[in-house]
């Protein structure tokens, strides 16, 4: 919402949600905490993609689904998305689930589901995720 701070845009998900989690807590933790009161045009397009997944992650759901997450984003910015969703899987045990057409992401997941022409063509499981900083594109 490009009328309202990053902080309001958490909290209107925080407003819909049975178990919420803390708004300025998530903000700290996509390290935008000292911008809260920025509006989204003030923000630089990673900065906005941060919030973005902060206020999805505010409703505390059981799966989050990013359907390319970094697509518009530089690699360093990338880098710090795919960290926050990987430390939102482990710190609060839920599920994430990273839809991209870059192969290399592929490597921090646990398993890994290929679709070919609209269709699950086979499932890979990783013994062995990478952390995100060690991903390579």
């Amino acid at each position: 919402m490009h009328n309202l701070t990053a902080l309001e845009n958490i909290l209107l998900s925080v407003q819909i949600a049975k178990n919420p989690l803390s708004a300025e807590e998530l903000l700290k933790k996509v390290g935008l905490y000292d911008r809260k009161n920025h509006f989204p045009s003030q923000l630089s397009g990673g900065e906005q993609q941060r919030v973005a997944i902060a206020r999805a992650m505010a409703k505390n759901p059981r799966m989050l689904l990013c359907d390319e997450p970094t697509g518009a984003l530089d690699y360093k910015t990338s880098i710090q998305v795919l960290r926050l969703l990987k430390d939102f899987c482990d710190i609060y045990s839920k599920t994430v689930v990273i839809i991209t057409h870059n192969t290399a992401i592929s490597r921090i997941a646990h398993r890994i589901f290929y679709l070919k022409d609209g269709r699950l063509d086979k499932i890979e499981v990783n013994e062995n995720p990478l952390p995100p900083e060690k991903v390579i594109w």
